[in-house]
């Protein structure tokens, strides 16, 4: 056998052989770039899909000395340290001072019936809560005819009153009267002085007789005790 007729290639099939060396060569080439995009992929598909799972990135500021923590590609911001001093000093951070309120001096008198909330703040004892608390039911009332009524206002004991009783005076000429034979029956109810019963007593007398002429007809009422007639002499009226 001679060797050389067997390596012997032919113009042809050297070309037909190139031709296939060159598409092996190819071949090969797409199988490793393939092979490495498709190992990229799974690795970015796992720490998108699953960011539990996905690594904790630290990058340290060297020029701030803050680190910034990266999971699954988001920055998560750090909070600001506060130091001890910050902390302390009125006014920083998230619990801002508030001036008190300046007190009235001693000898001080109050007019009850025209202080509003500010003014009645001033006086020692009396807070925010407290003064709101006397507006409200003064409006009630329609004004206080004695200091001693403020007794009556909800949550004050007898400790308080005594403490403060004697920053206030009262001028009966600011109480504003309700007109016993003008207002209807809900109008007349919201008086702290009157009750349901007796609104009721009232509203059915001033039919039967047209309109109430003065006290004396109130006292035949059953519904009226001395007392209750002695609370509402300030605060009903029977003009036109």
């Amino acid at each position: 056998m001679n060797w050389r007729n067997l390596l012997y290639f032919s113009k042809g099939e050297r070309q037909a052989l190139a031709l296939l060396l060159i598409l092996i060569a190819a071949a090969l080439l797409i199988l490793i770039v393939y092979d490495k995009k498709e190992t990229g992929g799974v690795v970015e598909n796992q720490y998108i899909v699953n960011p539990s799972n996905a690594p904790v990135k630290k990058e340290a500021d060297s020029t701030s000395h803050k680190t910034i923590t990266k999971e699954a590609g988001k920055p998560v911001p750090q909070p600001s340290p506060v130091t001890n001093n910050q902390a302390k000093q009125p006014g920083k951070g998230r619990n801002p001072s508030y001036a008190k309120t300046e007190k009235y001096p001693a000898g001080t008198l109050v007019e009850l019936n025209t202080a509003d909330t500010l003014v009645l703040k001033k006086v020692p004892g009396i807070g925010s809560s407290f003064a709101r608390r006397i507006v409200k039911f003064r409006d009630l009332l329609g004004g206080f005819y004695a200091v001693s009524q403020l007794k009556e206002v909800y949550g004050m004991d007898e400790e308080r009153y005594q403490s403060i009783r004697r920053w206030f005076d009262v001028d009966t000429l600011y109480i504003a009267k309700l007109s016993v034979n003008q207002l209807p029956y809900d109008v007349l109810i919201k008086h702290p002085y009157l009750n349901p019963t007796q609104t009721r007593s009232i509203c059915r007398l001033r039919q039967q007789k047209g309109r109430l002429s003065g006290w004396e007809n109130l006292q035949l009422l059953d519904e009226f005790s001395a007392t209750d007639i002695e609370r509402l002499r300030a605060y009903l009226s029977f003009g036109n």
